[in-house]
């Protein structure tokens, strides 16, 4: 059984670090469109959220390729970067919505169907974009792999592709599936 790689906190610390990062940057670009009504300023900020899973990403892959062995860290990498790129703009709009609500005296929120065939194809959408972050891990996973060259080194990030498969078939089953069985009547 090989044995697992010695794991460098930093790659979990930045992972953090973006996280923490897409938050503080949305809420300052909200905060500047509503409060200040500052468009050109929200806008830039807004742009720069993509930045961010671009530095991670290049700095994944420059860890590797510097001869660092993948670890956990550097496939929970690729799937923060896939996750955001799927579901960042349902996080944006999100947040857009209660920004507006509370500094701008815009319609209240709105929240998801909780019943009906409205609960169902809104739990296939978000699955949809589960099967898109799935591919995008497996993309960026493959595409390190290729980078590295190196069997040995990219062992353990070979494991991600069957965590994305798998985190579809959960999302299918505890979603939309979920959601057909349980929900699927009209609550008055």
């Amino acid at each position: 059984m090989a044995r697992m790689p010695t794991e460098n906190t930093y790659l979990y610390w930045l992972i953090l670090a973006c996280e923490v990062g897409f938050w503080l940057l949305l809420g300052a670009a909200l905060f500047f469109r509503y409060v200040f009504r500052l468009e050109r300023v929200s806008w830039v900020l807004l742009v720069l959220l993509p930045v961010l899973d671009l530095l991670l990403l290049a700095f994944t892959a420059v860890d590797l390729r510097s001869g660092q062995t993948a670890t956990f860290a550097h496939g929970l990498a690729t799937a923060y970067v896939g996750f955001t790129v799927a579901f960042g703009g349902l996080a944006v709009g999100w947040a857009d919505q209660r920004f507006a609500h509370w500094f701008a005296n815009g319609p209240p929120p709105t929240r998801p169907p909780k019943s009906g065939w409205a609960a169902v194809r809104h739990e296939l959408g978000l699955w949809i974009r589960c099967i898109v972050a799935a591919a995008i891990i497996c993309i960026l996973v493959a595409g390190l792999i290729v980078l590295v060259d190196n069997d040995v080194a990219t062992q353990h990030l070979r494991e991600w592709f069957r965590v994305a498969i798998g985190a579809v078939f959960f999302w299918f089953v505890f979603g939309p599936a979920w959601s057909a069985v349980f929900h699927w009547r009209v609550r008055a």
